[in-house]
């Protein structure tokens, strides 16, 4: 039994184009599934898609703006016009804005959840109806440390990636009568484009790598174990959970 294999599976990643996104739907890729990807940036977009060819596999991609539902529901049916089914989804679109409480403005607040929360939702609600009809579904929300713990100037980030976590508990409880398996994947810190302000700060990498028990930041490619386990049927009785993949720092 090949508990890891995705071969004739078909996967959708949102935030795909780029990091932690990117990182999973190339594994999901190496694993056997064909992958659709989404993001802002169609030349990044173009750049994932061929690498997953490379594979062997087929690879499908739009320019779309998830927070928009008409938008993401277009390609969603696309999707299904190509591969008749979507097993896997990745709720991996994620931005965050570097603020102090009292600077946050309106505009700033809707626009991280918009990204973190409002994706996930009218993503998910394009999808599920298919996964419906066949009472299959491997659903990942991509969390965060932040879904448990805080840092300054990140109070609407941690506000959007607990509502990941919670929403992720609350989907798996709602439409596992459908077969439908929901979790969540929360990465510790990793150098990608969006934290890579952080890295070029050498006092602050050396903090982080103080809090680590592993005394090391991760590399994004260390996501695609746990991406690959939560899609696959190896993880067939589990669901509503978060996977911290984070060197230990929760539990120190």
């Amino acid at each position: 039994m090949k508990l890891f294999d995705l071969s004739g599976k078909t996967a959708l990643v949102t935030g795909g184009g780029r990091g932690i996104g990117k990182s999973i739907a190339l594994a999901l890729a190496e694993a056997g599934a064909n992958v659709a990807i989404t993001s802002r940036t169609e030349s990044e977009l173009k750049e994932t898609a061929e690498t997953i060819t490379g594979f062997s596999r087929k690879a499908y991609y739009a320019a779309v703006d998830a927070r928009n539902p008409e938008d993401i529901k277009g390609f969603v049916q696309d999707i299904m016009k190509q591969e008749e089914k979507i097993d896997i989804l990745v709720n991996g679109a994620g931005s965050n804005k570097r603020l102090s409480f009292l600077e946050i403005t309106e505009e700033d607040w809707d626009f991280v959840m918009g990204v973190n929360l409002k994706t996930a939702l009218f993503t998910t609600q394009a999808v599920i109806p298919y996964m419906q009809q066949r009472k299959y579904g491997k659903i990942i929300n991509i969390a965060s440390l932040t879904s448990e713990i805080a840092f300054p100037n990140m109070s609407a980030y941690a506000a959007s990636k607990g509502g990941v976590s919670q929403l992720t508990k609350g989907l798996a409880v709602e439409f596992a009568d459908d077969g439908i398996l929901v979790n969540a994947i929360g990465p510790g810190y990793f150098k990608t484009e969006m934290t890579k302000v952080l890295f070029e700060d050498e006092k602050k990498v050396a903090w982080m790598n103080s809090r680590i028990p592993l005394k090391r930041t991760g590399e994004v490619e260390e996501l695609q174990g746990a991406a690959v386990y939560l899609a696959s049927r190896a993880s067939d009785y589990v669901t509503g959970q978060t996977i911290y993949v984070d060197g230990g720092w929760l539990s120190s």
